[in-house]
């Protein structure tokens, strides 16, 4: 299985002789979406940026490999939401990179289903060890709950 996006930028210079990081990503799907750098890399705060876009990677894979996981064991979840955080910083190297992502999900059930605390991080240990995002990043993944 291959999965596409494509890049799109065209130069455009400031006043300063700077570049704009400015670009657009499209991917295989269809959806569009802009794109640039971290404002503090020179980039427009208002488009996503790769750190951002890793991160909601990891965070939807694990999401959809949890959800997969509950369907199974037959336990239907009602909501799922994750405030996650990517963390930059540098490797022994002295380069950067994205060393730690934290997911935090919360996880609600549909009313009547009783899932215990050490049941649920089961799942989610179960979930980070399948998703094929965590799977393909050397950085640390902590997932807090």
């Amino acid at each position: 299985m291959t999965f596409k996006a494509s890049i799109d930028w065209l130069r455009q210079e400031s006043n300063q002789g700077e570049f704009s990081r400015d670009h657009k990503i499209e991917f295989g799907s269809g959806q569009i979406v802009d794109a640039s750098s971290a404002p503090e890399y020179k980039g427009n705060m208002e488009m996503v940026n790769p750190e951002e876009s890793l991160l909601a990677a990891l965070s939807s894979c694990h999401m959809l490999t949890f959800l997969a996981i509950a369907h199974l064991k037959r336990l239907p979840v009602k909501s799922y939401q994750d405030n996650a955080q990517a963390i930059l910083g540098k490797l022994e190297t002295g380069k950067l990179a994205v060393t730690e992502m934290i997911l935090e999900p919360e996880v609600t059930f549909v009313e009547g289903i009783e899932v215990n605390e050490e049941t649920i991080q089961k799942m989610h240990d179960k979930a980070h060890a399948n998703c094929f995002i965590a799977n393909s990043i050397n950085s640390k993944v902590t997932v807090r709950l």
